[in-house]
């Protein structure tokens, strides 16, 4: 027993296997030593991880699963590196588009908000040691993805106890403008800095932090043309992991999710002015961002809330529809809503909840939504899925899924990208990886086909691609780079 209880002290897996191994302990005192050595034990791997991260740099890095992973690499804005590059970049006279400007992707997730990239044919045929980069440089934290319009990209980053708003040349990646406000969310596990993407609309860039201020800006210049705080105004608070919804332009309109009470959840401002238009419903606040779409006939705006989607009119946010759609373990809805059909679209959601497809039609008194099929198939946490020629395409939690968009029914399941974003465009599936990878897999129901991948850029990846001319612009926290996808190039 003396051997025993020194090799548990020493090594409590020894210890175990000793007490097991031993005829001179009876079955009873076997048991409750086992339990009396696990529990030593997990405080014994806790001492050791408590040491390693005080004294060696070692870190919890949480990458959307469960538990969270242990690494010396952990995903952090480098801000010495980014001021540096900056600095060492040449100066330019080079202008972001004017108001006339031909607008590839103007906002998160592409001209129809829905990951489709239909611009020009893309190259598949990617070298097997990857894609070089046109270029690649340090970037400031967040998980904003980029609006490109004339050759130039907009973002919204981290710089130390600043957020800043900037654009980018799209050929050579200079920065031509960064405009920065204090602003320095940070939550333990999705970490510091924005999450929305802006969007750009004849001539200006429209922006909202993690902290709900809402920039209106020149995209010649960079400077504010207006600003207010879409929580403070709409008397909303603050989501545990930020405000991540991105604006939505229509017509005069710019579109807000705020999630305040009393009738201040979804807001139209006029992007004049900043001017308040219309605001409606009490619901709570979700991650996703309001879409413009056509149902069941109508031009109409879709917006997902904390316990229900719903359908609104543009012109003064009246109610047209509502379903319910509540996300388990307490959560909210991070995915955006994916159109099957002209009239129906797909809510998914992570945390066990699943996906739930919704038909909408016309009723001599309005509109009804009306749920067709759920089932627990694809679970997009941080992720949206894309519609491709009637099947859908996905991340269920890391995994790759297709589904038959009629009917909900799996085709396959494959292929782990962690938690990452997809685009589909020429008929192939651009995953980008949770851990900074680039894939492409064919769009098709019959298998899993993955043509190529490779590491395209360092670190945690929740960002959204952005696509434009045949390029590819990826971001995380640490690194941004672009891509050239062209045929031939």
């Amino acid at each position: 027993m003396k051997i025993i209880r020194i090799a548990s002290l020493l090594f409590p897996p020894l210890g175990l296997l000793l007490l097991w191994r031993s005829h001179q302990v009876p079955l009873r005192r076997k048991i409750l030593g086992a339990i009396g050595i696990a529990l030593y034990a997990l405080l014994y791997t806790f001492g050791v991880v408590a040491l390693l991260m005080r004294f060696t740099g070692l870190e919890l890095e949480w990458r959307g699963g469960f538990p969270p992973v242990l690494t010396w690499h952990k995903t952090h804005p480098d801000f010495q590196a980014v001021e540096a590059s900056r600095r060492a970049q040449p100066k330019t006279t080079a202008l972001p588009p004017a108001s006339g400007a031909q607008v590839d992707w103007p906002g998160f997730r592409g001209p129809h908000g829905d990951g489709h990239y239909e611009q020009t044919p893309i190259a598949t045929n990617w070298p097997a040691d990857g894609l070089r980069p046109i270029w690649k440089q340090p970037i400031g934290g967040g998980y904003a993805s980029f609006a490109i319009a004339g050759g130039r990209a907009f973002t919204i980053e981290q710089r130390r106890e600043q957020e800043a708003v900037t654009a980018y040349d799209v050929e050579t990646g200079r920065e031509l403008w960064a405009t920065a406000y204090p602003a320095d969310f940070d939550e333990p596990l999705g970490g510091e800095g924005p999450r929305a993407t802006p969007c750009f609309s004849e001539g200006k860039v429209f922006s909202i932090g993690a902290m709900g201020d809402f920039l209106c800006l020149d995209a010649v210049t960079g400077k504010v043309l207006w600003k207010v705080n879409i929580l403070t105004e709409n008397l909303a608070n603050l989501l545990s992991y930020g405000t991540a919804t991105s604006p939505l332009v229509v017509q005069d309109k710019v579109i807000v999710q705020a999630g305040g009470m009393k009738g201040r959840s979804v807001v139209a401002y006029d992007k004049l002015t900043g001017k308040i238009i219309w605001r409606v419903l009490d619901d709570g606040a979700a991650y996703a961002s309001p879409m413009l779409v056509q149902l069941a006939g109508q031009q109409q705006l879709l917006v997902v809330t904390d316990h229900r989607a719903v359908g609104l009119q543009v012109q003064d946010g009246a109610l047209l529809w509502t379903t319910p759609w509540i996300v388990k373990q307490n959560n909210r809805d991070n995915a955006q809503p994916v159109l099957l059909a002209a009239n129906r679209f797909l809510l998914s959601a992570g945390y066990g909840t699943g996906c739930e497809a919704v038909e909408i039609s016309r009723t001599n008194s309005g509109f009804e939504a009306k749920p067709l099929w759920h089932n627990l198939w694809l679970k997009n946490k941080f992720t949206s899925s894309v519609f491709w020629q009637g099947f859908v395409y996905g991340l269920d939690e890391d995994m790759l899924v297709c589904l038959d968009a009629q009917t909900g029914e799996r085709k396959w399941k494959d292929g782990r990208y962690g938690y990452g974003q997809v685009v589909v465009a020429d008929g192939y599936l651009i995953v980008l990886g949770g851990d900074g990878q680039l894939a492409l897999v064919k769009a098709s129901p019959d298998r899993y086909q993955e043509v190529a991948h490779f590491q395209a850029i360092e670190g945690k990846t929740w960002n959204h691609p952005a696509m434009s001319g045949g390029k590819i612009l990826l971001r995380n926290a640490v690194q941004m780079a672009c891509f050239d996808l062209r045929p031939g190039k």
